[in-house]
């Protein structure tokens, strides 16, 4: 039986509140929150309440109701109501005439990346769409957040905080799009930039060069903003979880985002993962305007408790991919070397995943809901990221080369935000392209037709796009002997060598090699992360592969190296410098 917070119930309705969220735990070890969600002004005989099935950020159900252990419904004055399940996360309470409802559950939280939520002895770590209820027909009311933890805990969060860990937001979608960290070691850093105040905050172990951070995150602060004209928000935080393992994810919000990251010792290390802090830390502001403001007519406004259908992953990832990296380089964070690694890593997704050549990008934003996270059945479908990323970039060029360089897709950007985002308006994959064709003043049909709803191999229009901006797209064969001459890539995964990629029609695939097959050993020798040497030194020879199959079938596979070259090298190299090249990187 789950005890009702009386305490809280008489000073609720003394405030005369009429949805309030408290959060507590006992044992934080044990991993579970406890929340009470208190309902007013109810007039309904029957009252349905329900969790969300997934969060935006990641178009992929989530089934967050698994993790709640305790779910029970009382009166305001603590006696039990008869509720029951109607679906997974949908729940039904009979309200025998109570004006007041109180629901107390539990919410195991012991995952812990940008989107999920955590709690144990040092922090607690809650994305509210993972585990705060809400009434379907009531989610534009006002509510309230209270947290009742140590009064030592600092909380990292977007929330506007109106006494002590109480909190009020304007409605259910601002409370759970304000993720938070609640705890005693968080460290934080803020600057102004462009009349907007930047909060950085650190959970976990990490060392910040705080001079380091502001004077980049400065430089492409402000190089975003400019090129909106506004920002949405008065402010905005950069909340870091920094984990000890290796790991990199991020997850945008209204005023904030989450990026998980580690190892601790690889942050700062220049060498190391900091470009890569950097990386998603841009590429999430941008999403402040594009997704969070700018956002498909379909999301518009988020349905949490089902599918939310889109094409427009080329538009809300594949921009945002984009000009997350371009903005870096366009401020001066990133010198032309550190940009192009970002680039080539596109060019290299794109050219080694045959799914581009059955999925279009479009098609492949409708499936994020099937497999939009995970490799999926080989050689299926493209990425939103890699593909929407390299067919921004040439919409970009297409839209300079048809302006006389005055007009790029940052003006696109632009109209969408200030005429439609502004204006309340969802956007549809018919605006984009009218829009683009209204800035470009000429037919999209090309780009729109063949690569964002097509197939058509876009090689010769990269290469044209890179060319405009005087750069070269150089293609050389991979420097893994197995994968230029023998077709297939590997993995490794807990000291075994996996199968991870074969090219079509290659000696590989020709020969009887699967994706998955685990490589035991190469002509007699057991193979030990170093199948690349091997291969090498055995390239002269006929090559026998012992193999185990995903059945634990163990079978010998012979091959005989290519003359020609499967898997390759991508890379872009500037020529020269030239006013194309200086418009294009401003």
């Amino acid at each position: 039986m789950i005890k009702l917070n009386k305490k809280f119930i008489f000073g609720c309705l003394s405030n005369l509140i009429r949805m309030k969220y408290i959060v507590s735990y006992e044992k934080p070890n044990n991993h579970y929150i406890d929340i009470e969600y208190v309902i007013d002004n109810v007039n309904d005989e029957k009252l349905e309440i329900q969790l969300p099935a997934w969060r935006p950020g990641r178009y992929e159900l989530g089934d967050f109701a698994k993790n709640v252990q305790k779910w029970e419904a009382f009166d305001n004055n603590g006696n039990s109501l008869s509720s029951k399940k109607l679906t997974k996360d949908l729940w039904e309470v009979e309200t025998k005439g109570n004006k007041t409802i109180h629901i107390k559950y539990n919410y195991f939280a012991n995952e812990i990346n940008a989107g999920s939520s955590y709690l144990d002895d040092k922090q607690l770590y809650i994305n509210g769409v993972n585990c705060f209820l809400y009434v379907p027909d009531r989610m534009n009311e006002e509510c309230e957040l209270e947290l009742q933890i140590s009064s030592t805990y600092d909380v990292a969060s977007g929330l506007k905080e109106v006494s002590k860990h109480k909190y009020l937001c304007k409605d259910f979608h601002e409370l759970v799009d304000s993720p938070l960290i609640a705890s005693n070691s968080l460290q934080h850093h803020s600057y102004d930039e462009s009349g907007i105040k930047f909060h950085i905050w650190f959970q976990g172990e990490c060392k910040p060069d705080w001079n380091l951070l502001e004077t980049d995150f400065r430089k492409f602060s402000k190089a975003q903003v400019t090129a909106f004209g506004d920002f949405p928000v008065e402010e905005y935080h950069f909340i870091f979880q920094i984990l000890t393992h290796r790991t990199y994810h991020g997850v945008e919000h209204s005023n904030s985002t989450v990026i998980s990251l580690g190892p601790s010792y690889d942050i700062f290390r220049t060498e190391g993962w900091y470009n890569e802090l950097l990386g998603v830390s841009c590429h999430e502001l941008y999403h402040t305007w594009n997704v969070k403001k700018i956002r498909p007519l379909e999301m518009y406004p988020y349905d949490y408790s089902k599918e939310d259908y889109t094409e427009l992953g080329y538009i809300d990832e594949g921009v945002t991919t984009y000009y997350g990296d371009k903005f870096l380089f366009t401020s001066g964070v990133f010198d032309w070397k550190q940009y192009t690694k970002t680039f080539n890593k596109l060019l290299e997704r794109h050219f080694n995943n045959f799914g581009v050549n059955n999925y279009s990008v479009a098609q492949s934003s409708f499936d994020t809901w099937l497999d939009g996270y995970v490799k999926g059945t080989p050689g299926r479908k493209g990425s939103i990221y890699i593909e929407g990323a390299l067919i921004a970039f040439m919409t970009d060029v297409f839209i300079l080369q048809n302006t006389n360089n005055e007009k790029s897709l940052n003006d696109v950007m632009k109209i969408l935000y200030q005429d439609y985002a502004k204006q309340g308006k969802g956007v549809t994959d018919k605006d984009y392209k009218s829009v683009i064709e209204q800035v470009a003043g000429t037919s999209y049909d090309e780009i729109y037709n063949n690569f964002l709803h097509g197939t058509t191999d876009y090689n010769e229009k990269l290469k044209e796009s890179l060319n405009y901006i005087s750069c070269n797209l150089k293609i050389e064969p991979s420097k893994k002997y197995n994968e230029a001459y023998l077709g297939f890539t590997v993995r490794y995964e807990n000291s075994t060598c996996i199968i991870d990629n074969i090219y079509p029609n290659s000696i590989a695939e020709e020969n009887g090699l699967s994706i998955n097959d685990e490589i035991i050993a190469i002509n007699g020798v057991k193979v030990n992360n170093d199948l690349t040497e091997w291969s090498s030194y055995f390239k002269a020879d006929e090559i026998a592969l012992s193999v185990k199959r995903e059945l634990g079938v163990i079978e010998k596979v012979k091959l005989k190296s290519s003359s020609e070259t499967y898997f390759k090298i991508y890379s872009i190299e500037k020529k020269e410098s030239t006013e194309n090249f200086e418009v294009w990187r401003r």
